[in-house]
């Protein structure tokens, strides 16, 4: 497929040359790997543990058969293979981890995803040695979750402005205050969150990362329920101290660090096989599906609509390969993760504004009331897919970092 300008494209060897076509072939031994995902998948399929209409609602409950899964996936070398060697990883290029995201989001399946990316790839950057030996075996041997707490009342999706107050306290730190919108926090094991170390500093300096875990004492978890069924969650501290061996990294540099976790949370938290598996969906029904006696497929309303949406459907795709192609060049994919962040959120919503549009009234009707078609796939997309938009950055907030990274364009205030 043509590009619309120059961009880069994978070669065999992990390299990179500027050329005018994109060509995200696999090769053999990628092309083998997935087929053994997908054999694993077929194998091992189970409504415990896969959601059959996926919006990703397998990624924020938590139960024992999901656990036993992921303990699967790590028997299986799955977890952490683009990790050095020396922390239990295989050093494969990381290809391979979105091969496997892939085809779990297809199967809506649970992933990976925050321990195994966001906190394990930071910590073996920026980690202690403490941190490394205790969390990084229990990471890739799929033992433990993790939530994840920047946004703040005031703070929300600029997490820049978090005021979490942590003050020095002997070898370690005193925090009080409040985040929200931490999805996971009612069933995590450990809580990973930025607080602010030193109040003089600029807003994007004098914040620190911390792991906590969550039971701890002073640390309260109140549930929130968003508008796509989905829980999240607040949670309070209350004179929580935490030591000086679970910072990560350096004190007052974690939004350095953040933002890297931001760059890998857009690309992970947002795989095409869920939207894929929605847009087929919605196809296969309308190319059997009548109205009023007549072939919904006939109708021009209906055929230009579906044709806008796999084609864009192939835009979106086109964008992650661009994430994937910058970080197989060794580089962090900012700009290409707000721009396909951005456009495959936006394409969700669209999708099932759409969808509601072409199956009629009976689109509204929600899962589980009877004549709802495709079992109320899309009244619930409908909802859910306002989250998407928010999570990992709003999109008013991926249109800043690729006007101002990607476009060079001056900042106002």
């Amino acid at each position: 497929m043509l590009a619309a300008g120059p961009v880069y494209t994978r070669e065999r060897g992990g390299g990179a040359n500027l050329a005018l076509a994109m060509n995200f072939d696999f090769s053999p031994e990628e092309g083998a790997f997935q087929a053994e995902v997908e054999a694993f998948l077929a194998q091992n399929q189970s409504p415990d543990v896969m959601d059959t209409n996926p919006e990703q609602l397998s990624q924020t409950v938590d139960t024992p058969a999901k656990r036993a899964f992921m303990a699967q996936l790590a028997e299986q070398g799955w977890l952490g293979m683009s990790w050095p060697k020396a922390y239990g990883g295989a050093e494969l290029p990381g290809i391979y981890d979105f091969l496997l995201t892939e085809s779990l989001a297809r199967w809506g399946a649970p992933q990976p995803g925050k321990g195994v990316g966001i906190v394990g790839k930071t910590i073996i950057r920026h980690g202690n040695e403490k941190l490394k030996s205790y969390f990084l075996p229990r990471i890739i041997r799929g033992e433990i979750e993790f939530a994840i707490g920047y946004s703040e009342p005031q703070a929300g999706s600029d997490a820049a402005n978090m005021q979490l107050k942590a003050e020095r306290d002997g070898a370690g730190w005193r925090i009080n205050g409040q985040k929200i919108w931490t999805t996971s926090a009612h069933f995590a094991d450990w809580y990973w969150f930025g607080a602010r170390t030193d109040p003089a500093a600029s807003k994007h300096r004098g914040i620190t990362l911390f792991l906590l875990e969550m039971n701890h004492p002073g640390l309260t978890i109140r549930p929130t329920w968003t508008i796509g069924d989905e829980r999240t969650n607040e949670v309070f501290f209350d004179d929580v101290w935490v030591s000086d061996d679970f910072v990560v990294g350096e004190a007052h540099h974690g939004w350095t660090y953040i933002c890297e976790a931001l760059d890998l949370e857009r690309f992970a938290m947002m795989p095409v096989g869920p939207l894929e598996k929605k847009v087929e969906a919605l196809c296969e029904y309308l190319a059997s599906g009548e109205r009023d006696g007549e072939s919904l497929k006939q109708t021009a309303h209906v055929r230009q609509t579906t044709a806008q949406l796999v084609t864009q459907l192939e835009v979106a795709r086109m964008l992650q390969r661009r994430v994937i192609s910058e970080a197989i060049k060794g580089g962090v994919p900012t700009v290409e993760s707000s721009m396909y962040k951005l456009f495959m959120t936006q394409l969700g919503q669209r999708v099932s504004n759409a969808a509601l549009d072409l199956l009629g009234p009976e689109g509204q009707l929600k899962p589980g009331q009877d004549g709802a078609p495709l079992a109320g796939r899309f009244e619930r997309s409908y909802r859910y897919t306002v989250v998407d938009t928010i999570g990992g950055g709003t999109s008013e907030i991926q249109k800043n970092i690729i006007a101002r990274r990607g476009l060079d364009l001056p900042f106002r205030n």
